[in-house]
């Protein structure tokens, strides 16, 4: 393992006060913040042990601030005290003991003068405490110092394979590779992934000041604090309002006492907000920024790492449009090894059939629009939600988050379509680079469990901006309809106020290029007439080979669409065939026919295959979960029910 990324112990010696002082000094303007010791013996199998504590310097900021104080105290009295004896013996050529005078005189002129100095040497006394420099790491210390430390410059965290069983096990505790991020310095330096379009961009200097609101539940030390780190190291000082922390029920003791006694002597305002009781990211949020007071609110998550120049970018758009809502490029934090890998420009945010969230290339209109200046923001249907930033009152305007929402998940949609919908501009801005430890699955529990969490929500956002549309969703996820969705009144309401578009303005506008058709003669189930089977994309993905399985009435992966071009479509997969007798493949819909061309005879319930002339058929005997096409015969093993559940033919 690496060593640098630890606290090294100190050598034993007689220590003064003012040696001790001035050794606190000294360890103040290092600039050196670091991950908690690793002690590799303790035993990591679910519980909390030194790993998950808060790190300790071999004396405390607060420590170090009192003895800083203490000296300084002391010389503010020895001034005073020469100073007095300066005025009593300030008449010496009237004294008898005029040689005795001289000497008290001389002696105290040199006292005044030794702590003169130290008075002048401690002055830096006040930056344990005020709110320009604390003397933890700022942007020049991070940006100068060595980077050889594990993680450093973004790099990969290697774990020796003796370590990798305890790595395993610590791996549970937050998802990802604990042992991995307590190597690495709390305020590791990261590479510029910016564009070099962006690297000379100029900002005004009066762009307006923004509150960072950043929700925690038991998340690990280190990469907690790496966020509020990087949001201070990387972040103009007249930019950045204050950090406010939102705990949402947080069971382990580090992230208490000790969290607010560490971020209280860090260089911007940081605020520890608690909430009662487990209330999720949604309502922890709204918590957080009602109790913000800058301009501009930041929603960051608590695993991630701000780049240089993250903050101007976003806030610049803010400024030229307070309606504007803008995303910095999300790059990928690994959960494996914590390597720093630059997000792609050329992605924006979308959905699937069943109201997913998924990154999609950016269409070639949107960059006509642009003119092809890939630095310029990139206008994008949906946001992922975990970072944006949005002008305060206008949060408020278009009505923060629905507070009947549970937990997390489908808020950043039904944001997303409330923001294009009533009036406003939802951007990615490339400019600014935000990394994100991604992980595989989530190490919380949720009462009700997560999909009828997100089931609730996702009705909610459906019902109440989806228009007709709602009903395609319903007919992919039948399961919905059957939860408890609560009272949607006042958000109804708030739609008609702000006189919000329809969502059919949304998809022919702002995502014409959704995977849901607006156009289309079938929507359902396609069920073979001889077998009884139905076509099934069985949760495969592109490039891989349809399915066919006992049909089970439940939507999801049998919901086909054959659309008014003529695709047989499963969410953004269209059924391709490239050869005589061969298998129906799920490709990329292209949208240039060929071999996703498909026609559907109604009365002979045929689905042919025109580019090769032949009927999709079953499954063959060697491979009875696969259908293909073959020549047509008028069997009934080559005829279809397409099935529309419950929406008109819409043509």
């Amino acid at each position: 393992m690496g060593t640098s990324a630890v606290t090294p112990p100190l050598r034993r010696r007689a220590i003064t006060p003012l040696s001790l002082a001035a050794q606190e000094i000294r360890g103040l303007r290092s600039g050196i913040a670091r991950a908690p010791p690793v002690s590799w013996s303790s035993p990591v199998i679910g519980r909390e042990t030194s790993l998950l504590r808060p790190p300790h310097t071999h004396l405390s900021t607060m420590r170090r601030f009192a003895y800083c104080k203490v000296v300084l105290a002391t010389s503010l009295v020895w001034v005073m005290l020469d100073m007095f004896i300066l005025l009593y013996f300030s008449e010496c050529n009237k004294m008898r003991r005029f040689a005795y005078c001289k000497v008290v005189l001389a002696t105290s002129l040199v006292w005044v003068m030794l702590d003169m100095f130290i008075l002048l040497y401690f002055s830096e006394c006040n930056k344990c405490d005020d709110k320009k420099e604390r003397g933890l790491p700022g942007r020049e210390s991070v940006v100068q110092r060595s980077h050889d430390g594990p993680g450093e410059m973004g790099k990969a965290v290697v774990i020796p394979k003796d370590q990798q069983e305890k790595m395993k096990e610590m791996f549970k505790i937050n998802q990802f590779n604990l042992m991995a991020s307590e190597l690495i310095a709390l305020n590791r330096s990261l590479p510029d992934v910016r564009l070099e379009g962006c690297k000379n961009k100029l900002y005004p200097d009066d762009l307006p000041r923004t509150s960072v609101v950043i929700v925690f539940h038991n998340e690990a030390w280190t990469t907690l604090l790496r966020t509020v780190h990087s949001v201070i190291n990387r972040s103009p000082r007249k930019l950045l309002e204050e950090i406010v922390l939102v705990d949402d029920a947080s069971e382990r003791d580090f992230l208490k006492r000790p969290l607010e006694q560490y971020v209280r002597k860090l260089e911007v305002p940081v605020r520890v907000v608690r909430m009662e009781q487990r209330s999720g990211l949604i309502r922890a949020r709204l918590r957080g920024a009602a109790l913000s007071t800058g301009q501009v609110i930041t929603f960051l998550d608590a695993h991630c790492e701000c780049t240089t120049g993250w903050l101007e970018p976003l806030l610049v758009r803010i400024k030229m449009d307070r309606r504007t809502v803008v995303c910095p490029i999300i790059d990928v934090i690994s959960d494996d090894t914590f390597e720093y890998m630059a997000g792609s420009d050329m992605t924006y945010g979308g959905f699937n059939w069943k109201l997913n969230f998924r990154w999609y290339p950016v269409p070639q209109r949107e960059m006509d629009r642009r003119k092809g200046d890939r630095t310029l923001p990139v206008r994008t249907p949906t946001m992922a939600g975990g970072l944006f930033s949005i002008d305060r009152d206008y949060f408020q305007e278009i009505g923060t988050y629905d507070a009947g929402m549970d937990i997390w998940g489908g808020e950043n949609l039904e944001i997303s379509f409330r923001i294009w919908q009533c009036g406003g501009t939802l951007e990615i801005v490339t400019c600014s680079h935000v990394g994100h430890v991604f992980r595989k699955a989530t190490p919380y529990t949720f009462p009700g469990g997560t999909g009828q969490i997100i089931n609730k929500n996702n009705r909610r956002l459906a019902e109440v901006w989806m228009d007709e549309f709602k009903n395609f969703f319903y007919i992919i996820s039948p399961g919905v309809t059957k939860v408890d969705y609560g009272d949607i009144s006042s958000r109804s309401s708030l739609r008609q106020r702000l006189q919000c578009k329809p969502f059919s303005w949304y998809l022919e506008h702002i995502y014409p290029d959704s995977q849901i058709p607006r156009h289309y003669y079938s929507l359902g189930e396609i069920r073979n007439v001889e077998t009884n089977q139905c076509l099934d994309n069985m949760a495969r993905k592109e490039n891989e080979k349809v399915g066919i399985f006992n049909c089970h009435g439940m939507g999801g992966n049998q919901v086909f669409s054959y659309t008014a071009s003529k695709e047989l479509r499963t969410d953004d997969l269209c059924l391709d065939v490239s050869k005589l007798n061969g298998p129906v493949m799920m490709l990329k819909c292209h949208h240039l026919k060929g071999n996703q061309l498909w026609e559907y005879d109604p009365l002979r319930l045929t689905l042919v295959h025109v580019n090769s002339n032949q009927c999709l058929d079953k499954a063959s005997e060697e491979d009875t979960q696969v259908p293909s096409v073959r020549d047509c015969s008028g069997s009934r093993s080559q005829q279809w029910l397409l099935r529309n559940v419950t929406l008109p033919e819409m043509i």
